[in-house]
């Protein structure tokens, strides 16, 4: 059969824009094109630049696994590393000539005349594409509460994923709004410098010691020489995170016994506070695993310094110079920062998609975000998305599910390339798929724990985790069935 060349527009260039690119110019795709507003590739590990940014995924593991790295610094990995790396792998396969940097696509939709999707983009540009991926991920647009005073603060605001490295820290009365994943590594870094440092504490979290360590250059000698050694690594974090941690989450039954270690391990931890009053206003009241398990060695003794207080009384307003909370307290500082993660659910936002029949994904999505295995949404051919709804890990990495999505995508590229114009999920097989999903999540921590987290929306419907396991999804995803499309050639 004679393969047509068909033209693939990518937009997003981190882990999975870059990981996908690969897989197709591996598999003989050469008309592909990257689009990102910034200025070079990187995704989050190039906007999230705040003092500490790491990983909490081991690096032998949070890595593709066909260009695995031998040197990582450390067990891991830090921002500049992670960024660097997705560099090399950007350079090392020929990327670089399909990107198209500072470049925002402000619209898609689709040509049914044609089955193509036109894209729209800042600068006035419109082409068309055979097929088109939305890279965009989970945790790229950062979300600000919408507190009143917000024009009144005379201070420096900015949130973690654009820090500003302009504003120097040194001497001043920071506030942190927000104790989540980011703040708990940046915290630590800019108290020393502080005159004063309030964090104000949104939610419990459960915190374990992060079992963190340099590698010597012998493990980066043996790693080259030896290339089973990296392997056996990446394998043992993996059957750790599949075989111990991913039931303690999923599992209807038993949970709280899987998941005693990880409470005694938090709890371990927690005991570095000296003050047995915050130790108890730290301690979280819902299961491990029901919001984000974090990691730091550092956090919690930072919480003993002079210099450092706690509130968890919420904010009501900010003032020009401060905060008010509920209680009628003001707290007085002079900079804002804001560690209040993502919109989580704008998985393709503020970009306009537009479907075969005129439906604009947000309004197919009104009931809440589904695609069927997370990569491909009813109405809307020939266009899939990676790190979709209900594809983030509560354990594991979520580089190996991209790659297993990159893998099915490659094989939709296939189909047509061989003579398929359009390729739509069928309506009842993504209902079936998506009423499985829910009804496994239905009894899982994540909905089941005890606690309201950025994996629910506001119906309290999971649309971020994959209900399984990394092994299962890569099972799920291994073959295209074309019986699961309607087909138009």
């Amino acid at each position: 059969m004679t393969r047509r060349n068909i033209s693939i527009a990518i937009v997003g260039s981190g882990f999975s824009g870059i990981g996908l690119a690969i897989a197709l110019k591996r598999a003989g795709f050469t008309d592909i094109t990257i689009f990102d507003k910034a200025d070079g590739p990187g995704g989050v590990w190039r906007d999230n630049t705040y003092p500490g940014a790491a990983c909490d995924a081991p690096s032998h593991l949070y890595s593709y696994s066909f260009e695995p790295k031998p040197d990582w610094t450390r067990r891991f990995a830090e921002q500049p590393e992670i960024l660097a790396y997705l560099r090399h792998c950007a350079a090392k396969y020929g990327l670089m000539p399909h990107f198209r940097f500072n470049t925002t696509v402000t619209d898609a939709q689709f040509q049914t005349a044609t089955g193509r999707w036109r894209l729209h983009t800042a600068d006035g540009e419109t082409r068309d594409y055979d097929l088109f991926v939305a890279a965009c991920g989970q945790l790229s647009n950062p979300a600000v509460p919408a507190l009143p005073g917000r024009d009144r603060f005379g201070g420096t605001m900015f949130h973690s994923a654009r820090w500003d490295h302009g504003h120097d820290l040194a001497g001043r009365r920071i506030a942190v709004v927000g104790n989540g994943a980011s703040a708990i590594q940046f915290v630590p870094l800019i108290a020393p410098a502080a005159e004063r440092l309030t964090v104000f504490q949104l939610e419990t979290h459960w915190i374990s010691r992060k079992p963190d360590r340099l590698y010597p250059r012998w493990r980066h000698a043996l790693n080259r020489r030896v290339p089973a050694v990296q392997k056996l690594s990446r394998l043992g974090v993996f059957l750790w995170f599949e075989l111990v941690l991913n039931p303690a989450l999923i599992a209807p039954r038993g949970r709280r016994v899987l998941s005693a270690p990880v409470r005694l391990l938090c709890r371990y931890a927690l005991r570095s506070v000296r003050d047995p009053r915050l130790r108890r206003r730290l301690t979280p009241r819902y299961e491990p695993g029901c919001k984000r398990i974090l990691t730091s060695s550092e956090y919690y003794p930072t919480l003993n310094r002079r210099n450092v207080t706690v509130v968890d009384d919420p904010i009501t307003e900010l003032t020009p110079h401060g905060a008010r909370t509920a209680g009628g307290d003001h707290h007085a500082f002079d900079t804002l920062i804001w560690a209040t993660g993502f919109r989580s659910q704008d998985f393709v936002a503020p970009m306009r998609v537009v479907g075969a029949h005129g439906t604009e994904l947000n309004a197919a999505w009104k009931d809440g975000a589904r695609a069927y295995l997370g990569l491909a949404v009813t109405g809307f051919p020939n266009f899939f998305l990676m790190y979709g709804p209900n594809t983030n890990v509560g354990s594991g990495s979520i580089v190996h599910m991209l790659e297993s999505q990159a893998a099915y995508i490659v094989q939709a590229a296939r189909l047509l390339a061989s003579g398929v114009t359009s390729m739509d999920v069928r309506a009842d097989v993504l209902d079936r798929f998506d009423a499985a999903a829910q009804r496994r999540l239905s009894t899982s921590v994540w909905n089941q724990g005890g606690c309201d987290s950025w994996y629910l929306d506001a119906d309290h419907r999971n649309t971020n985790n994959w209900p399984g396991s990394m092994t299962g999804y890569r099972r799920r995803t291994r073959r295209l069935d074309p019986v699961d499309y309607h087909l138009e050639h």
